[in-house]
């Protein structure tokens, strides 16, 4: 595999496939772990750096009983296809602008992606579209299992796994849902669904983690901490959680769909007009585009265009994208209007 296969295909956490996947696009585990041989990345010399990420390497692209890894070091690679990683959820946007020895191992059909020397030596992720928490927990253990047998974990009797970040510190686990909530920001509750999701200590991030925007009306809710708690309080929590926010989506979309049938139809139906004769687009305007299409199709508004092409989209309009699939670097100006395009190209061929 390489990134040029990776850029043109679906990736695990858009694939429209698992249970409430209308709503729910995708579950995510993701483990952090360091080895009990090297200090923490932010206290490497060179020399370990280099050196743990070449022992990572090798250890990430020979376990047993794993799905087979590509490595990727973020060091040879260009700006645009580092972002391509991120885009696609592979790498996070700290680990794409680092400066030193560090990479990633990402399985075919990118459901693993592991993170070597980020914030912590392991960011082991897994990814399964729709609400499949427990399936993605499954996975995980198995990945980590197949790791822990070749390397020394950095661990603690008192503490549980050492972590870079004290809120990673016990358990290493985060566990997450990627959810998709037009509806509730079309009737103005993602305020209220905010508050709700914070009592009961979840944490509400945008689309690409902490400190980004929730584009696209696209969210992500995981646990705040792991110290203290174990794997299964850590999912049980989160299974609990993700139904009810499904419900509040849904109880909004019924909203929609039998008071305000027309301001609906008309949202959505614009929406698809533009994207089929816009002629420039930025990424924002794109995304909160998808997003009205994404609904009408799932609210049976829309019936001539798949799922599957405008999820691709939202994903393969991003700069990144853009400029890989085209094969060169591209301005804003230029991007915008190579987007446009791309979008229009798409839709007449769905």
């Amino acid at each position: 595999m390489n990134l040029d296969q990776l850029s043109r295909q679906t990736g695990e956490w858009l694939k429209n496939e698992g249970p409430d996947v209308d709503i729910v696009v995708s579950s995510r585990m993701r483990l952090a772990r360091n080895l009990e041989a090297y200090p923490f990345p932010s206290r490497f010399t060179p020399e370990q750096r280099k050196e743990a990420a070449s022992y990572l390497e090798e250890v990430l692209t020979h376990l047993d009983d794993t799905p087979p890894l590509t490595y990727f070091p973020l060091l040879g690679l260009s700006e645009v296809d580092r972002l391509v990683l991120v885009e696609r959820h592979l790498i996070s946007k700290e680990h794409a602008e680092g400066d030193a020895e560090r990479g990633v191992a990402v399985s075919d059909n990118e459901s693993i992606a592991i993170m070597v020397n980020e914030e912590d030596h392991l960011r082991m992720q897994v990814f399964h579209s729709g609400l499949r928490l427990a399936e993605a927990w499954n996975v995980m253990n198995r990945l980590d299992d197949a790791i822990s047998a070749k390397v020394q974990y950095a661990f603690s009797p008192e503490f549980g796994y050492l972590s870079a970040c004290p809120t990673n510190v016990g358990t290493g686990l985060r566990a997450s849902v990627m959810l998709h909530l037009p509806a509730l920001a079309l009737t103005g509750q993602t305020e209220s669904f905010f508050r709700s999701v914070n009592r009961i200590n979840l944490a509400v991030r945008g689309l690409y983690g902490e400190g980004t925007e929730a584009m696209g009306n696209l969210f992500q809710v995981s646990n705040q901490v792991s110290l203290g708690k174990s794997e299964e309080e850590i999912i049980d929590n989160l299974s609990s959680a993700v139904p009810q926010i499904v419900l509040y989506e849904r109880k909004a979309r019924e909203h929609l769909a039998e008071r305000r049938r027309d301001q609906l139809e008309d949202r959505v139906c614009r929406a698809l007009g533009m994207l089929q004769s816009a002629r420039t687009m930025n990424s924002g305007e794109t995304l909160e585009l998808l997003s009205h299409v994404r609904l009408g199709i799932n609210l049976g508004v829309i019936q001539d265009v798949e799922i599957g092409v405008i999820n691709q989209l939202f994903v393969q309009t991003l700069p990144g994208h853009l400029q890989k699939l085209n094969g060169k670097v591209l301005d804003p100006a230029d991007r915008d209007v190579h987007r446009a395009k791309f979008i229009r190209e798409a839709l007449r061929g769905s």
